[in-house]
């Protein structure tokens, strides 16, 4: 049973990816499409980043060292820190708090 979800859903991921293969051109080309494409790969991240930052429990949301890491990175970001000085300045923020 496992296998034969396994096998189905990259049976699922290949038409996928080969029905984005067979849109005409002319499709692609249009505005419309054209931006909302690029604004798809900054809404799933911000999704995921949502889901994984902040938790839930019986009593509600829960915020712990993962919420100061995120607020650690956009201060950071808004400095224009690089990109890596970014990544390690949250896992340090997340490190400290979980020490704490």
């Amino acid at each position: 049973m496992t296998w034969a979800a396994i096998v189905v859903g990259a049976l699922g991921c290949y038409l996928l990816k080969l029905s984005g293969l067979a849109v005409p051109p002319r499709v692609l080309d249009h505005p419309v499409v054209s931006r909302v494409a690029d604004l798809i790969p900054v809404a799933l991240l911000a999704a995921l980043v949502a889901v994984q930052v902040v938790a839930t429990d019986d009593q509600g949301l829960t915020l712990d060292a993962r919420a100061l890491a995120l607020g650690a990175a956009v201060v950071l970001l808004l400095l224009r820190a690089p990109f890596l000085l970014v990544v390690f300045g949250a896992a340090l923020v997340a490190a400290l708090a979980r020490l704490l």
